[in-house]
């Protein structure tokens, strides 16, 4: 039977990818067939991977470096040809209330989130173009790892949702722009996902009530979450673009 979310033969890169969904994306991308490069700031996650695999690479360096962004690009198209599909992944939290939250704790959420994903989808986006202007149709595909934050706000977490609803805008603005090209351009709107990331609002203060909220009554696994990613990144998904779709189990439902 075919396989209609194949990634074989495309390469994908995901930022953040030294754990958490980053790696889940990574390793479904592999069994799907894809050449999967990981980029993290920490290079003791990446060395966990398996580097002997000659279809994985691990790059490490800051997602808020322009020139590495661009270096990397460089270095990834060299190795594998082209670059298919691109994950917008990188994240942190530096959590306050808003009359609380120093300046230093929304530029460093700010830049990982928005400015790492606009410096990476420009930098992927003028090598998809240049292959699109050279005759390629379906050149390849980017998704935003957004949140429910991103459009429902978030209780000490301006910044992060600031963040995340600018994804959107992104996201929507770059399918305008590109998918003429062949360019297509998603995002994903996760709930709370079982990640080390996650672990202050799953614990003892906040489940209960965060629970009562998901319809589905239980956290998403990241093994789980990474399956629709993978499906906008394969042709499976070749009509759709610009779109936001919430992986949430009803945490937040909206038309």
């Amino acid at each position: 039977m075919r396989n209609i979310v194949s990634l074989e033969g495309k390469t994908v890169v995901v930022t953040g990818a030294g754990q958490g969904i980053g790696r889940a994306t990574i390793n479904l991308a592999r069994e799907l067939g894809a050449n999967a490069v990981a980029i993290d700031l920490n290079r003791d996650t990446l060395s966990t991977y398996d580097t002997s695999d000659r279809h994985l690479m691990t790059i490490t360096g800051s997602v808020t470096d322009e020139s590495f962004a661009t270096d990397a690009v460089e270095k990834i198209v060299e190795r594998f040809g082209a670059i298919h599909g691109l994950v917008n992944n990188a994240g942190i939290t530096r959590p306050a209330m808003s009359e609380k939250m120093t300046l230093a704790q929304w530029n460093a959420v700010i830049e990982v989130h928005l400015t790492g994903a606009f410096l990476w989808t420009q930098a992927v986006g003028r090598t998809m173009l240049q292959r699109a202007k050279g005759g390629e149709t379906s050149v390849g595909s980017i998704v935003n790892i957004s949140s429910d934050a991103g459009r429902a706000g978030a209780m000490g977490q301006i910044n992060y949702a600031a963040a995340k609803s600018g994804m959107l805008g992104m996201t929507m603005t770059s399918a305008k722009e590109w998918s003429k090209f062949g360019v297509r351009t998603n995002s994903v709107c996760f709930g709370v996902v079982e990640t080390p990331m996650t672990e202050t609002i799953r614990g003892d203060k906040f489940r209960d009530g965060i629970l009562a909220r998901i319809p589905m009554g239980r956290w998403a696994q990241p093994e789980e979450v990474v399956q629709p990613v993978c499906f906008l990144l394969s042709d499976a998904a070749s009509y759709i673009t610009g779109q936001h779709i919430a992986v949430n189990g009803g945490f937040h439902i909206s038309i």
